[in-house]
């Protein structure tokens, strides 16, 4: 793997640094109990890329596969790949942003098992995309059996993404997941027959999936659309659409332009603005 300089939005970055510092030293201060978590997880850490690699080695650690070892290899992806720790802080941000029951970004980075799942998926890509297919299987398996959430390697996912909840969620190998989308649990981008080819779906830009849709087959999503829960989706949903039902179909108006953001599950009337 070649090593290049990380290069990354230093406000995104700093910015998430920042607030995770100031927040962990508070919280050491408030509740002795978890000082020396606080410690090893942030305060300890020189930098955010740091800290997001001990954190996802501690929790993925086996004893065939120490921390120790994860660590090293987390930081090798991150240099390599200077844009996953740039996405990493963008999700954060969209947790905070858009989850009311997040009140800081130290709950989301620690015990967000979206946020950890998505990070250990976008290492995993990373690596699919070196061709060390085998090393990222083990790290799905791994985030499959301790978050709930299945993506395979191979999946393409954007950033400023919020998986909320996320147990349950199953992405397939040539799914596609645009910028700034919000899934909830339980949610599946399957494909259809077995053939090796591109079977899933497309998923565009600040897309919002409500909790145990399914959606099937190479099928796109546009841009801003509204996936309501539990809704099976078969065929194409054009860019601002909201569907819903099994199989789903168009109902009320156009969506916002960015349901994604708002994270209105309530289907009615054009909520234009």
């Amino acid at each position: 793997m070649t090593i290049i300089p990380i290069s990354v939005s230093d406000h995104v970055v700093d910015g998430v640094w920042s607030a995770l510092q100031s927040e962990a030293q508070n919280y050491s201060e408030k509740e002795r109990a978890l000082s020396s978590l606080l410690y090893a997880s942030i305060l300890d850490q020189s930098s955010f890329c740091r800290a997001l690699a001990n954190h996802l080695a501690e929790k993925l650690a086996t004893p065939e596969f120490t921390s120790l070892q994860l660590r090293k290899l987390f930081i090798e992806v991150f240099r390599a790949d200077g844009n996953l720790v740039e996405s990493a802080a963008t999700d954060l941000v969209a947790v905070m942003e858009r989850d009311p029951a997040c009140t800081s970004h130290l709950q989301a980075f620690l015990y967000f098992k979206g946020f950890m799942a998505l990070q250990t998926h976008r290492v995993a890509h990373s690596l699919w995309n070196e061709g060390r297919e085998f090393l990222s299987y083990h790290l799905q398996s791994r985030s499959s059996e301790l978050f709930g959430v299945d993506i395979n390697p191979a999946a393409k996912f954007g950033r400023g993404i919020m998986l909320d909840h996320a147990t349950g969620l199953v992405a397939g190998e040539t799914s596609v997941v645009g910028d700034g989308c919000s899934i909830l649990h339980g949610v599946t981008l399957g494909g259809t027959g077995k053939d090796n080819e591109d079977r899933h779906p497309k998923i565009g830009q600040n897309v919002l999936i409500g909790a145990g849709a399914k959606i099937l087959g190479n099928i796109k999503i546009g841009d801003g659309a509204r996936i309501a829960a539990g809704s099976v989706v078969l065929k194409d949903v054009p860019a601002r659409c909201t569907v819903a039902g099994v199989p789903a179909v168009p109902v009320g108006g156009t969506c916002c332009p960015n349901p994604a953001a708002q994270m209105d599950q309530i289907l009615g009337e054009s909520t234009e603005n």
